[in-house]
């Protein structure tokens, strides 16, 4: 592949910084987003879990603003904190290795807002929020909506589905009429597209590998458990496999806590994620869990929408996701740049339909599993 993201229109200190985080070509999504986004078209963008959207946005983005005004003039919205949190993370660091007058600051819910408030005194290039902190600080006049030229709905099937497509238009409607849009999500749902034609004339529709979801470099399996005995068997495959880092999947966060409780009594070191976590309580567990102080993540779907932690090797459905898409969604949380994953689910013996409907809507082979003398083997 010849392409590179000079030949793309980014400039040279941009792709000098790219080059010095080891990333010399752009994705296929990167490929076909970045020259549209930096002619100021609108885009509708799908691409799967792990290729890359968020430089796909970001890389036009830093590329386009001006930083001889001191005023605000992107906002992202993110469906989650930690989606958030990540992006932000990524804009800080481009703006580092790409040495970028660029300013940024993130605007998260559970953050304290006057705090927040303060640093929107500064005015800073790009805001990166949820929508409902975001809309509040405009409502507030703390957000000068008329400089606002450009508004990125990542992970836009959940921004516009039933909790937050209200939010979400009516954040779009206090903006000007005339800003740049671009909405990217790893599926492109139905809803999100009927989204997308109330808040914008016309866009640029990309779509990559829609029809191969499912990354190749995930193993996947499957053990028959009753629920009162899961987090036994849980215990028993970390010990198996050896697990330093796997991220645990939960439908609901008062089973978190329970889970965790369990653990920690058969000595696992873990950690939880769910919605009701207050901000310094999901921060303290992720530092836990990135630096290996912790070996499980325990988490509702929340850690699904764009947690990016490297290290992880497994991703544990203690819960079964309600749909195929959510369990892809989780699945992508390994087999990430070309490294091995696996992705295991805990079943109760009622539920293994369910595991037959994922392997047909996905097209892939969910192995029944079991485990023997200290060894997962087949079951």
């Amino acid at each position: 592949m010849d392409m590179n993201f000079e030949k793309l229109g980014l400039s040279k200190n941009i792709t000098e910084g790219l080059d010095k985080l080891g990333i010399k070509e752009p994705t296929e999504i990167q490929e076909k987003a970045i020259p549209a986004l930096l002619k100021g078209d609108n885009v509708v963008a799908q691409s799967e879990t792990g290729t890359g959207k968020t430089l796909a946005y970001l890389l036009p983005i830093m590329e386009r603003i001006d930083t001889s005004k001191k005023e605000m003039q992107c906002i992202i919205l993110a469906p989650t904190h930690e989606l958030a949190s990540q992006i932000n993370s990524t804009i800080s660091e481009l703006i580092s290795v790409c040495d970028l007058k660029v300013t940024a600051t993130p605007l998260i819910g559970s953050a304290n807002i006057t705090r927040q408030m303060e640093k929107l005194k500064k005015k800073p290039h790009i805001l990166i929020g949820s929508g409902g902190r975001v809309l509040d600080l405009i409502k507030k006049k703390k957000i000068t909506g008329n400089t606002i030229k450009t508004l990125v709905l990542d992970e836009s099937d959940k921004l516009f589905d039933k909790n937050n497509k209200a939010g979400t238009k009516e954040l779009r409607n206090s903006l000007n009429e005339d800003i740049q849009i671009m909405m990217f999500s790893a599926t492109l749902t139905e809803a999100s597209i009927t989204g997308a034609q109330t808040i914008m004339e016309d866009a640029e529709v990309i779509r990559v590998k829609e029809e191969n979801t499912v990354n190749e470099d995930i193993d996947h399996g499957y053990f028959i458990s009753e629920r009162r005995n899961k987090i036994d068997v849980l215990r028993k495959i970390v010990h198996a496999d050896k697990i330093s880092k796997a991220l645990v999947f939960i439908n609901s966060g008062y089973n978190v806590d329970i889970a965790l409780d369990k653990l920690k009594f058969h000595k696992l070191k873990a950690e939880a994620l769910h919605g009701t976590n207050g901000k310094e309580d999901r921060k303290r567990a992720l530092d836990n869990f990135r630096k290996g102080k912790a070996t499980l993540l325990i988490a509702t779907d929340i850690a699904a929408r764009g947690l990016d932690i490297k290290g992880i090797t497994h991703v544990i459905n203690l819960d079964l996701p309600e749909d195929s898409k959510d369990y892809i969604h989780r699945a992508g949380r390994v087999g990430r740049a070309g490294e091995k994953g696996i992705s295991y689910s805990l079943v109760d013996p009622k539920e293994e339909k369910v595991i037959k409907r994922f392997e047909r809507d996905l097209g892939i082979e969910i192995e029944k599993l079991d485990l023997y003398k200290g060894n997962v083997i087949e079951g």
